[in-house]
């Protein structure tokens, strides 16, 4: 069957002296505002629908609904006496937030989006609690748009006591007194040139007023930067973070938000290092990267921070620098948890509040850890375990005692005996590349065993071993799935991360195919049979990958993906992924952009299967990259591999989908990738 036929509007530009051809411009219109696009899009999601009505879909979608319908468990949120919690019951669409009397008490679910009317599209994707455990504020996005209204209960009768409606991307939310700072943004604009989500500002709110009356703490905020806040009740602390090159932080009084003006004192400014402010109660902890590439702990008298700048060499190091990267400190009534990666694996350890360490909590060799929540006015912690043949474990820990126990988990079964190890690559420019390789004991190395491989690369994002229950029947088929940790994260530090940035892109797309050459050469697969798969900044992996070497790899599953990397910051955030990539309107940057953008690197060759996906409603990357791209490769594609593209609705770039559409999307896109690569069910 031939793909729906694309027009082309040629629009040519001259950009630093060279001329650029875009065929497929007019694919950048919203579906609901141009005719011809929705039109476009409706024969292309016909099409995809009728190469991936395969048999091997529905067998799959069965099997997913029972793997998808278990009960999930997050951490405990321990809250003065409260242990709040997020969970999902097997016949729920949408997670609950719940709060228990104690660790194991029954919960009582206090806001559950599952009976809200409608088909359950709108999530509840954060939350928080005041410090006393009174009340909660939570953020509900609809449609997976990350554009929030922002909820508030009281805790104990379970009644809405205030609603801030259209917030835009409040992420970050902190109590003071009788009511919240939070930063707040405009929402994603209509005419698509420019973004109100990178208008940005901190507020006060105080409950039951009207929102307009709420105090500005600071708006005069770049496109690049992004506030953040956190507060102990009385002081507040303000971040202002340019990508990952530097963090200005600052602090006011916040137990008293009608004082006139508003003025923040600068702790640290002017120096290109981050910096993450912890509060415990007169300390004010400094996770940082400042003359510490792997991140250590700083500290500074909260009184200190409130009434000047700080130098940083002359803070009190409580955690030095070590071999593994400090990626979180907790603190508790008396201690201090550090959660350290080495090889992109979780460790944990509990230190006294001068830093000296007490002991390690006993984990698997290879796992990750997450959530770790924690009271400071009490000692206990809980936090959640998983690996790749291990589904998530809820665990809480009294440090007075040293218990640990488990007190939820993923009730999966795995009935094939997995096999988990880390091997090594040798990427072009010599570096070597660490991978996690995961398979069926049974299986051999025989070149012929369906292989996924996957990675990200970029935004200092770590990607750790986790559990995936929908590649349950890949392993029982046995495929190998293989997770490369790519440069561009910050798995080993920021050197890491700075090695695979800006001018230094293309070295995460030469890590990623020295990674596939290696499984090949290794005799774990072979071209047609080996498959890759990314999202977003991975989905831009992907693209590049299948551009500059569409003979090695068998299929392409590119998910909410960046692929026009001369047009990405002109659409919803992509302006502030300038600090990440570069911006286009540099003469520099536009030659190293172009040298490895996916969609104008496409050429009439063949390409392997290609699945790309899209959401209308993803307010982070825009949905014309996954257009274009696919009408491009359509259009240019020498072979026989089917090209796809499904654009999706009442979501988002991922986040709060509903377990329904869970298992639809896995569905389709294993399907997809089981028939492209020749999986036997």
């Amino acid at each position: 069957m031939e793909p729906p036929q694309t027009e082309r509007r040629p629009v040519t530009e001259l950009l630093h002296g060279t001329e650029i051809t875009d065929p497929y411009r007019w694919l950048e219109a919203r579906p609901d505002e141009d005719d011809a696009v929705a039109d476009w899009t409706d024969a292309q999601n016909e099409y995809t629908d009728r190469l991936l009505a395969l048999d091997s879909r529905s067998t799959l979608e069965d099997r997913f609904e029972t793997l998808a319908s278990i009960d999930e468990y997050g951490p405990l949120n321990p809250v003065n006496g409260r242990y709040f919690q997020r969970f999902r019951h097997a016949d729920m669409e949408q997670s609950v937030i719940a709060v228990r009397d104690s660790p194991d008490a029954e919960p009582r679910v206090l806001v559950n989006p599952n009976e809200w009317k409608g088909d359950a599209t709108d999530s509840v994707d954060w939350y928080v609690p005041d410090d006393g455990g009174d009340r909660l504020a939570y953020g509900v996005s609809p449609g997976g748009t990350e554009n929030y209204d922002v909820h508030v209960i009281d805790v104990a009768s379970g009644e809405e006591i205030d609603v801030l409606e259209e917030t835009g991307r409040t992420h970050s939310l902190a109590w003071a007194n009788d009511g919240f700072y939070y930063v707040t943004t405009g929402t994603a604009d209509d005419d698509n040139e420019s973004d109100g989500q990178l208008q940005k500002a901190v507020q006060y709110h105080a409950l039951g007023t009207d929102r307009t009356t709420d105090r500005t703490v600071i708006d005069d905020v770049g496109e690049t930067t992004w506030p953040g806040v956190s507060t102990d009740g009385d002081t507040l602390v303000v971040t202002l973070s340019e990508g990952w090159d530097s963090t200005e932080v600052h602090s006011l009084r916040a137990s008293d938000p009608t004082s006139d003006p508003l003025e923040l004192t600068p702790i640290i400014t002017e120096i290109e290092q981050s910096f993450m402010p912890i509060l415990d109660g007169e300390t004010l902890y400094l996770l940082t990267d400042y003359d510490a590439p792997r991140s250590r702990l700083l500290s500074v008298p909260v009184a200190h921070a409130l009434s000047t700048t700080v130098d940083p060499a002359t803070l009190t190091e409580v955690l030095p620098e070590s071999e593994g990267v400090l990626r979180g400190v907790t603190p508790t009534e008396t201690k201090l948890i550090a959660h350290y990666h080495e090889d992109a694996c979780s460790i944990l350890s509990i230190h006294e509040k001068d830093g000296t360490e007490d002991s390690t909590i006993d984990l698997p060799t290879i796992c990750s850890v997450g959530g770790v929540l924690a009271d400071d006015e009490a000692d206990e912690i809980s936090y959640t375990v998983q690996s790749f043949d291990r589904p998530t474990t809820v665990h809480f820990r009294t440090l007075d005692d040293d218990s640990d126990r488990i007190i939820a988990e993923t009730a999966i079964s795995v009935d094939v005996d997995l096999t988990v190890s880390q091997a090594w690559f040798t990427s072009a420019d010599g570096t070597d590349i660490p991978a996690f390789v995961v398979h069926a004991e049974s299986i051999d190395c025989d070149g012929s065993n369906p292989t996924l491989l996957t990675g990200y690369g970029g935004f200092r994002v770590n990607r750790t071993p986790t559990f995936n229950r929908f590649s349950l029947p890949f392993f029982e088929a046995g495929g190998v799935y293989v997770l490369a940790t790519l440069r561009g994260g910050s798995e080993y530090g920021e050197p890491w991360h700075e090695a695979g940035r800006r001018e230094h892109k293309q070295r995460v797309f030469d890590d990623f195919i020295a990674v596939a050459e290696g499984l090949i050469d290794r005799e774990y697969t072979s071209p047609d049979r080996l498959a890759i798969a990314g999202g977003s900044n991975g989905g831009l992996l992907v693209g590049a990958a299948m551009t500059q070497r569409p003979e090695l790899f068998g299929a392409v599953l590119c998910q909410v993906p960046l692929l026009d990397m001369l047009r990405f910051y002109t659409f919803l955030l992509g302006a502030s992924w300038t600090v990440e990539y570069g911006n286009p309107d540099d003469s520099e940057a536009f030659e190293y952009l172009r040298a490895y953008s996916p969609y104008h690197n496409v050429e009439n060759v063949a390409y392997p299967a290609t699945l790309i996906t899209t959401a209308e409603g993803d307010t982070r990357v825009h949905p014309f990259h996954a257009r274009k791209m696919a009408a491009r490769l359509q259009a240019q594609t020498t072979g026989d591999a089917p090209i796809l593209l499904r654009v999706r609705t009442d979501t988002g770039h991922g986040t709060g989908k509903s377990r329904s559409m869970i298992v639809d999307e896995q569905a389709e896109q294993w399907a997809f990738l089981f028939n492209a690569i020749g999986v036997d069910q």
